[in-house]
Order: C-alpha cells, then structure tokens, then sequence
C-alpha cells in the first residue's frame, strides 16, 4: 500500500512540474483514456473537454501577446490545469459509468 501511495505521488508530482505544454497534452490524454474505458460519461466528458479547450485557448493566448509567457501567466495556467487534473480524477472515480 505504501508503496502504491508512494508511486502516485512521484506521478503526480511530475505532472504537476511539467512545461504547460506536455502537462496539457497530459490532461488531454487522460480524458481520452476516460472515456474509452468507460469511465466518464458524456456530459463529464463535454464538461472535462470544455475547460480543457479553455486552458488551451489561455495557453496560445498568452504565448503571443508580448513574446512569450511570464512567470504569472505560467502560475495561473498551472494553477489551472492542477484544478482540471483533481476534476478529472474525481470524474474518473465516482462511479457513474457511460
């Protein structure tokens, strides 16, 4: 069990320190392997998508707007993904299936 817990948390650390970026192509990946299995439902599924495609739009927006993104930016956009990343697990596991 210990080291079950412990696995997780070298996972999601490592997510969580990814550029946004691959950490979006993360969270997209993880939707889709939701949905194949099963595990989330239409309407989870738009919902999860909808603010995925949100972060996404904020991503390329602020990459353009003045040469790259800051530190700030960066922040809110994890802060951001971290909160797209917990919805999705609790979709995930709440035992509505499609």
């Amino acid at each position: 069990m210990k080291t079950l817990v412990a696995m997780v948390v070298l996972v999601s650390a490592s997510v969580f320190a990814a550029p946004v970026g691959v950490r979006s192509a993360s969270e997209q990946a993880r939707i889709n392997q939701g949905v194949r299995s099963g595990q989330l439902n239409g309407r989870e599924t738009v919902r999860l998508q909808a603010q995925q495609n949100r972060i996404e739009r904020h991503i390329v927006r602020d990459r353009i707007d003045g040469g790259g993104m800051t530190a700030c930016e960066a922040s809110r956009i994890q802060a951001k993904q971290n909160q797209l990343s917990r919805r999705i697990a609790v979709q995930k596991h709440d035992r509505q299936f499609r």
